[in-house]
């Protein structure tokens, strides 16, 4: 028998994921098998839906259903999860609820969630070479002659501006982030834009929709009142980047949502530098 097969398993062997970061990072590290349920919302990886019972939303959950898949541990993200948590809580069962916002954060609960699983070594492996994607990123946005300004949108009824990580990435990826300001409120609710003329006074280049749970509409954003004089709306250069890739705070986002946002600043880039988007044209 190997000396792995004698190796006890350490930590928590029945975790209920509630939202998606955790059930990707544990993928990531090997650690699949100490899963039990998974959100609803879960996208990747794939194959998570298919192997494990989906027991909650985001901002509901089935207790009963939890109850009976006896964890050991429940993993959530935000207040938003907090009344589930409570509930877990009272009913015996241990929960962590993460809160991180940034970039930074993102790397450090990818180090922790390893480290409280028994894969710290691997954990930090993988939030390297997470890293090493970033400064790629970054190292090729450095080429650009000049960062378009960014708003970007993560709901549009009312609208609601970029979170903390994904102004970081807008950043990382070219471009400025026009609301830098409303990023650094850890609430939804703070991000709301109040008068969404505010836009069309901050002129951005691009406008990034990433509107959870449904897909962005760019006619609906260039027919509001004044935003025919943004650039951004008169140049056609409105995208959407789908919200699993980028309203995680895991590493979706660090990976295949930073890459996306770059390639939407390369392209605004190479247009401004070899010919203007036809005026008025909405790309997908």
């Amino acid at each position: 028998m190997s000396a792995a097969a004698l190796t006890p398993l350490r930590g928590p062997r029945r975790i209920v994921c509630l939202t998606e970061e955790p059930t990707e990072t544990l993928y990531a590290l090997g650690e699949d098998h100490r899963i039990v349920g998974i959100s609803g919302f879960t996208v990747r990886p794939p194959r998570a839906r298919k192997e494990k019972p989906k027991v909650s939303a985001f901002t509901s959950a089935k207790i009963d259903e939890i109850m009976k898949l006896a964890p050991d541990l429940a993993i959530g993200f935000s207040d938003i999860q907090a009344d589930i948590a409570a509930e877990l809580v009272r009913r015996g069962v241990e929960v962590w609820i993460s809160n991180h916002r940034s970039v930074e954060g993102i790397l450090d609960y990818v180090r922790r969630l390893g480290a409280l699983v028994g894969a710290a070594a691997r954990a930090e492996a993988y939030a390297d070479e997470l890293q090493r994607g970033l400064d790629a990123v970054a190292a090729r946005a450095a080429t650009l002659s000049r960062r378009p300004r960014v708003y970007f949108e993560e709901w549009d009824e009312p609208p609601i501006t970029g979170i903390r990580w994904v102004s970081e990435l807008v950043g990382i990826a070219g471009g400025d982030d026009v609301f830098p300001e409303r990023a650094a409120e850890p609430l939804a609710k703070q991000r709301i834009l109040a008068d969404a003329g505010e836009v069309v006074r901050r002129a951005p280049d691009i406008i990034i929709g990433s509107w959870c749970g449904k897909k962005f509409r760019p006619d609906r954003v260039a027919a509001r009142p004044g935003w025919d004089a943004i650039p951004a709306v008169r140049d056609g250069e409105l995208h959407e980047v789908k919200s699993p890739l980028i309203l995680q705070p895991g590493p979706a986002a660090l990976g295949d949502g930073v890459r996306a946002l770059a390639e939407i600043v390369h392209g605004w880039a190479a247009r401004r530098d070899g010919g203007a988007a036809e005026p008025g044209r909405l790309l997908p």
